[in-house]
């Protein structure tokens, strides 16, 4: 079996120590988080955490079996490409001479990247999109120094009517 990647949009309570708790049971079976981000939601109640985990089949598997068992833990959809909106937000900062400035903002253009902080030698840009989008853009910019550079981690909401159709559920009924 080889290697997958699984997103999971998880509906938690707003309680102390839930992320932690989902965490936590990752590391302990060793599965691999490939990106968790967590906010509030429209219930302030709730929490949504979006997981990527990676694996193969019996190991993605065995992660949603073990999450529904979380007491915190309320809803679980795997998130489709084709059904949801997945996210991710980069800053980056690259360092540049005069001459390289206006190279840098070409391609920040390109990808409808957003200048956020110019100084004499360098730029920091903004920028939104899928993983592949963020990935062929760093790419992009190899030839010059990337001073820093930070990544959000995935979030993810379900397309239309898509938010009604778990996927996966487990846990109490919904009301």
């Amino acid at each position: 079996m080889g290697k997958n990647q699984i997103t999971l949009s998880l509906l938690v309570d707003n309680t102390p120590g839930v992320l932690s708790r989902i965490s936590g049971l990752f590391s302990r079976r060793g599965y691999n988080i490939e990106s968790i981000t967590a906010g509030g939601t429209e219930d302030p109640e709730r929490t949504r955490i979006t997981v990527v985990a990676s694996g193969d089949d019996l190991v993605l598997e065995q992660i949603k079996k073990q999450i529904s068992k979380l007491v915190d833990v309320k809803e679980i959809i795997t998130m489709s490409e084709e059904e949801s909106v997945c996210r991710e937000l980069m800053l980056v900062k690259v360092g540049v001479t005069k001459r390289e400035k206006q190279e840098v903002i070409a391609i920040a253009n390109i990808f409808r990247a957003k200048i956020v902080d110019v100084a004499r030698d360098s730029l920091m840009m903004e920028l939104t999109g899928t993983i592949n989008k963020l990935n062929a853009f760093i790419d992009l910019l190899e030839d010059f120094e990337i001073k820093e550079m930070v990544r959000t981690g995935i979030t993810a909401l379900g397309r239309g009517a898509y938010e009604s159709d778990v996927t996966e559920f487990y846990g109490e009924e919904s009301e």
